[in-house]
């Protein structure tokens, strides 16, 4: 039996990338890894769908957190504000605003949406009652959102380490070079 090349490798690019469900970036995201296919769902019917166009904020810098959002497909801007400086540029799969899960306080940064986007919402407040009524479960997610929280600042703290330490670097050498 012959087949020939381009019918058999025809069926590859007619139907193009494979759009990921919702469950698939879910399962992707390391807030929600260990979590079982049920809880998955669970997760899932709490989510809010939200559109946003380009150009168009999603959060602005020391408005209230409510929520982390999820992006499904687009991308987005997170920029420290009122310099314009881009801390971030985010897509598909990709999440931020995680601290208002855990936290009360205002926005640390801007969020835009560099392209039209779809995201998905999950406010605090619906992670409170998946807690209420299941704190295991409700555990599991906080857990995850410590133990990412925690990696971050590690990185910070190495962060502020090595700029201190060329800040130092720099400021022998300036102090050498005006002593000559």
């Amino acid at each position: 039996m012959e087949i020939s090349w381009s019918r058999a490798i025809g069926h590859l690019w007619k139907k193009g990338k494979r759009e990921r469900t919702l469950v698939d970036i879910l399962m992707s995201i390391s807030v929600f890894e260990d979590l079982s296919k049920r809880e998955l769902a669970s997760v899932r019917r709490i989510l809010y769908r939200r559109e946003y166009g380009p150009g168009e904020v999603i959060f602005r810098q020391e408005e209230p957190g409510m929520g982390m959002y999820i992006i499904q497909s687009g991308r987005v801007t997170i920029l420290s504000e009122p310099e314009g400086l881009v801390l971030s540029e985010l897509g598909e799969g990709d999440f931020f605003g995680e601290l208002a899960l855990l936290d009360d306080s205002p926005r640390s940064a801007t969020a835009i949406a560099k392209t039209g986007c779809q995201v998905f919402v999950f406010f605090q407040p619906d992670l409170l009652g998946l807690i209420e009524r299941n704190p295991r479960f409700g555990m599991k997610i906080v857990l995850r959102l410590a133990r990412i929280l925690v990696a971050r600042l590690r990185n910070a703290d190495e962060q502020v380490f090595t700029l201190h330490r060329e800040l130092q670097e720099i400021k022998a050498k300036t102090k050498g070079v005006s002593q000559e």
